[in-house]
């Protein structure tokens, strides 16, 4: 199947990243509950959730420790207000910053809303309603 309209032209599209998980199950549901996406797709050695855009997010278990990571996401106001309202549900903690000095709070920076929360595996994720130069999905 060809996603481009023009073979000639350059055309280079983030398709996948692989996420290092403990477990690699459990971080997958997490994410794709916590965001409203379908439930993950077991492929060879990953879980796979696919995002609203088709990027996949491949987790897996790599069996040696790993930094956690920093991925933030774009999401409409409707996906903000589930995000926080499970992560308050879950009891799980959140943050308005990165430096974690406001728990339980959200930002209003750019225009927009944003939240920072732990997945299972320690790393940091970001939803936010507006980039750094305002522009959202709405």
């Amino acid at each position: 199947m060809k996603l481009g309209a023009d073979s000639s032209s350059i055309d280079v599209r983030f398709d996948h990243t692989i996420i290092p998980a403990t477990d690699a199950t459990a971080s997958a549901k997490f994410f794709a509950e916590i965001f409203g996406l379908p439930a993950p797709v077991k492929a060879g050695f990953f879980q796979q959730v696919r995002l609203t855009d088709g990027r996949i997010f491949d987790f897996a278990e790599p069996g040696v420790d790993f930094p956690g990571q920093h991925f933030a996401f774009l999401v409409n106001d409707h996906t903000f207000d589930r995000v926080v309202g499970l992560l308050a549900e879950w009891e799980r903690d959140f943050w308005a910053d990165p430096q974690r000095q406001h728990p339980g709070e959200v930002n209003h920076t750019h225009g927009g809303r944003g939240v920072y929360f732990l997945d299972p595996a320690g790393h940091y994720l970001e939803a936010l309603t507006a980039r750094y130069d305002g522009t959202s999905l709405d």
